[in-house]
């Protein structure tokens, strides 16, 4: 590699940053343990946050309470943020929640990181044959002479058929504990980097579909050369070196044949004494499979929206509004690397308010009320006062009981506090008698220049009151 190349590595490659981030420690355990080893695909935000939040309380009770002072989710936000690239934050089809997945260059850092240890056995014999195995597959796989091809298949088979008698005659070579943890460290290490390896190959993809939607955001041509244009895109991934190779994968992993006998082997590979425990190394394939279907998905994504694109009406309906969207999408793409420090704009919210006609009451005319104006004789009637005795009562000791209680571990307390550890029950009656407490203990400060807002429920109804700063001061206290 060139100084050069290296020098922009340095400065832009996230694997790097990562590497001299001071939590690289934790950013390299936490989420290595959480995807890699766990061969995990995307987690939810709240169950992320959960396990990260175990940790720093491990690690702050270990190190010292300011060792990582912040909150799970605040670390988790910085870490997805697009100038690190550690973590991807999206929102999965269907759901409301975030999702984070791990982004390549993290497993970069790891692998880099892990193949720093010392090991106390190296196996080398396993990896040279797996060397000249794909060497012969590559030379005799390119061969198109019958001749040399029909020769190389007699010596495999004369190689077998000199094994089955060998077999025949009891005569069974085993290998030896030494030559399978060969194997097994050069399969374990193998299986790992096929899963990094279909991580990246599903970013790379992603970076396509990127590429291509900020062609059709800048798009000023007609829709024909851009379908044009956009189906070409679509084409190239699935014809590229990279999109071959994949798919050849994905059919390899989705055969029920290879599926059973990999399941088999896998199985049999936990009965070897030799080898220790292999439980991890069981359910690999699953990963492999899963990993593969992530990456489908977000091939599949990228021909959905194709799909939309080439849907007439809509476009016809909503031409207008796309050529706002792509007017502030290519707008957005042009500051995205020039961004000014200070916003440009501002907007009251992300969405629309949506408010329905039929949501709306309708108009309901008042009845007309008559008045007598001719002199009601009572005095032999019967008048039953229990309406005009139904009304709210406020026990203003009750409410004056609570503030000395309030006042009993401090000198001064604030309304919004004692309505927040015990909210109000009979709304803005009640709101109004702490106003107007008086007492020989204490002295109620009502400060105009300063407001507060107290929320409560009425009949099922969300009020709010906008009022002073209401403040109770011990008496004698400086």
């Amino acid at each position: 590699m060139q100084y050069d190349e290296i020098a922009q590595l340095q400065a832009q490659h996230s694997a790097w940053a990562l590497l001299r981030s001071p939590h690289a420690p934790l950013i390299l355990s936490f989420l290595g343990r959480v995807f890699v080893d766990a061969s995990s695909g995307p987690i939810a935000a709240g169950e992320l946050a959960s396990e990260l939040d175990d940790e720093l309380y491990a690690l702050n009770d270990r190190l010292g309470e300011d060792s990582y002072p912040r909150t799970a989710p605040a670390y988790l936000d910085e870490w997805a943020e697009p100038e690190r690239g550690w973590l991807r934050k999206f929102y999965p089809t269907g759901s409301d929640e975030p999702h984070y997945d791990l982004m390549p260059p993290v497993e970069k850092a790891l692998g880099w990181v892990t193949d720093l240890r010392s090991r106390d056995f190296v196996g080398t014999e396993s990896r040279l044959n797996t060397l000249f195995e794909l060497l012969r597959q590559m030379v005799y796989g390119a061969d198109d002479d019958p001749e040399r091809r029909l020769v190389e298949l007699r010596r495999r088979r004369d190689e077998l058929d000199a094994e089955i008698a060998r077999v025949e005659r009891g005569e069974i070579a085993v290998l030896d504990s030494v030559s399978q943890r060969d194997r097994l460290q050069q399969f374990t290490r193998n299986a790992r980097e096929l899963l990094s390896d279909l991580r990246e190959v599903e970013e790379n993809f992603r970076a396509l579909d990127r590429k291509l939607r900020e062609q059709i955001a800048g798009w000023s041509g007609s829709k024909g050369e851009l379908l044009d244009t956009a189906l070409g895109s679509r084409s190239m991934i699935s014809e590229s070196d990279q999109g071959r190779s994949f798919q050849a994968l994905y059919d390899f992993l989705l055969s029920g044949q290879r599926q059973t006998e990999l399941t088999d082997l896998l199985d049999r590979l936990g009965s070897i004494v030799d080898l220790g425990n292999t439980d991890q190394l069981r359910h690999v394939h699953f990963d492999w499979i899963d990993a593969g279907e992530r990456t489908q998905r977000t091939v599949r994504q990228l021909s959905e929206q194709l799909r939309r694109f080439l849907d007439d009406q809509v476009w016809l309906e909503n031409r207008r509004v796309f050529d706002l969207l792509h007017d502030i999408e290519g707008h957005a793409f042009a500051l995205r690397d020039h961004a000014p420090k200070q916003p440009i704009m501002e907007i009251d919210d992300v969405a629309p308010t949506v408010g329905l006609p039929f949501e709306r009451p309708l108009y309901a005319p008042q009845a007309p009320v008559e008045l007598l104006d001719a002199p009601t004789d009572i005095e032999d009637a019967e008048l039953d006062a229990d309406g005009l005795l139904d009304q709210i009562y406020v026990d203003i000791d009750a409410l004056g009981a609570r503030v000395r209680d309030g006042l009993r571990e401090r000198t001064q307390i604030g309304l919004p506090e004692l309505i927040e550890d015990q909210p109000l029950q009979q709304g803005l009656a009640e709101l109004i008698g702490f106003m107007t407490l008086t007492d020989g203990r204490y002295q109620t400060v009502i400060d105009e220049d300063h407001r507060d807002r107290v929320d409560w429920q009425a009949e099922d109804i969300d009020r709010v009151a906008d009022m002073p700063h209401v403040s109770y001061v011990r008496k004698g206290s400086s």
